[in-house]
């Protein structure tokens, strides 16, 4: 895969994206969008893949859309581009894809979040930030209605009237109101928030990746689910769950007292 607009690196079972068009602030462009799908393919074929960073490269984490990509590009004299139609080609995959991937995802949002990019970010199993980052539905500024998943993620987890003026209003979110809005899992020091991600990533990557995203699903699937049917949903992934290595592995290193060795089976 040829590297421009993002870098992706795989060690030790951590997988990195780095989105990397930093003077846009990393917004997205066609390249952008073609290059990231290439590398959660790569993410979701590797077994040795156990975990998942997704960050931005220099002040921003992303942007959102860049306006000035030819797929949006406003031509004079002709019709505006179909702004639905790139929603569907790239955003709703992009988004879908996150909340099927095979391993926890982690969105390192390292400064501003924006539009789609703040979207991206809430697609995540685990948001954390630098406390010097914040979040933005810019949609309503340019005369637009959120996506990306926003107006789904927003109203889960900061309820309707905080949602509902994040989208109208779009004022800016600072990290650390953020986390105590329960929007994100945490808000770190600019200083500690490299050596924070490293942990957090170490410590997923040695985690049991399947009983992780089963977990994902589950707490997903309960919003369309009743109490009856979603009691038979965690019935079914503990009866998966039940039968593999890592739950094995996890029951004998509690009875020997020993830190488990999970190999994401």
């Amino acid at each position: 895969m040829t590297e421009q607009t993002i870098g992706f690196s795989l060690d030790g079972g951590i997988a990195r994206i780095t989105l990397q068009r930093p003077q846009k602030m990393n917004s997205f462009n066609a390249q952008m969008h073609g290059e990231l799908r290439a590398a959660l393919d790569q993410v979701q074929a590797n077994p040795a893949a156990r975990v998942l960073v997704l960050t931005g490269a220099g002040r921003a984490f992303c942007a959102g859309q860049d306006l000035a990509d030819e797929e949006v590009r406003l031509q004079p004299g002709q019709p505006a581009p179909d702004m639905g139609d790139l929603v569907e080609r790239h955003y709703k995959p992009l988004v879908l894809r996150l909340q099927n991937l095979r391993v926890p995802t982690i969105a390192a949002v390292n400064g501003v979040a924006a539009g789609a990019g703040a979207s991206l970010a809430l697609a995540c199993d685990l948001v954390v930030a630098s406390k010097s980052a914040f979040f933005l539905q810019a949609f309503s500024k340019i005369g637009l209605s959120p996506d990306t998943g926003s107006t789904w993620f927003l109203p889960q987890r900061v309820g309707m009237a905080r949602a509902m003026g994040l989208a109208l209003l779009a004022e800016k979110l600072p990290a650390e109101q953020a986390q105590q809005w329960g929007l994100i899992w945490a808000a770190v020091e600019d200083a500690a928030f490299a050596g924070y991600i490293d942990t957090l990533a170490a410590q997923l990557a040695q985690a049991p990746t399947k009983a992780l995203v089963r977990t994902r699903q589950a707490m997903h699937s309960s919003l369309s689910h009743t109490l009856e049917q979603h009691l038979s949903t965690e019935a079914g992934f503990m009866r998966e769950l039940g039968g593999n290595h890592d739950y094995l592995e996890g029951v004998q290193a509690f009875l020997q007292k020993r830190p488990p060795q999970f190999t994401g089976q």
